[in-house]
């Protein structure tokens, strides 16, 4: 007897016209991260798509239609393959970023104020091996409340070099635009 196959998402459930989105980070170099929409994997290990650096999935924010997702390696990849995907998003557009591995070495000035602009507050900040995660969207005109930093910190990691993984739930409405934390978890 075969049973339902697990999802490797959480279940949200949300009113009819919101999005629900769960990110999580990679942990260290062994755990890829993952990004859900409606509950439903669009980046991870299963779709073969999460790799080391910064991870990026885009939507379309009238219908959460995925629109392209990629990873780029900022250890020993190039910034200009990031740099030229975010400059050609849509405005419009909801942008999920989540770290694995190391994010930030090759992360110059240009790629962080093009993720500034959508939103982000602590891409400034983001460092070696620091776990960051982050929902924003192209032509955001206001700080996101959807980003978590977790600094490398050796005093405090939970895995040798790296610190412990980290997640955010949240939707948005999609008639409105307006974000929230609202929606119902099973089990919170």
């Amino acid at each position: 007897m075969q049973g339902k196959p697990v999802s490797p998402c959480p279940t949200t459930i949300c009113p009819e016209n919101h999005f629900s989105f769960f990110i999580q980070s990679g942990a260290a170099n062994v755990v890829p991260p993952k990004i859900c929409f409606r509950n439903e994997l669009v980046l991870g290990v299963a779709k073969k798509n999460a790799g080391v650096g910064i991870n990026v999935a885009v939507l379309n924010g009238k219908t959460g239609e995925l629109l392209k997702s990629g990873h780029y390696d900022m250890w020993a990849g190039d910034v200009k393959p990031l740099i030229d995907f975010l400059k050609v998003i849509e405005k419009g557009s909801i942008v999920l970023m989540a770290s694995f591995d190391e994010p930030a070495t090759k992360l110059n000035e240009e790629a962080r104020k093009l993720i500034l602009d959508m939103g982000s507050s602590m891409i400034k900040t983001v460092g070696f091996r620091d776990n960051w995660i982050f929902v924003g969207g192209k032509g955001a005109n206001v700080q996101s409340t959807f980003e978590k930093q977790l600094k490398n910190d050796q005093g405090k990691n939970k895995y040798d070099g790296w610190p412990e993984l980290i997640d955010i739930r949240a939707n948005r409405d999609r008639t409105t635009g307006v974000w929230g934390i609202n929606c119902n978890a099973p089990g919170s």
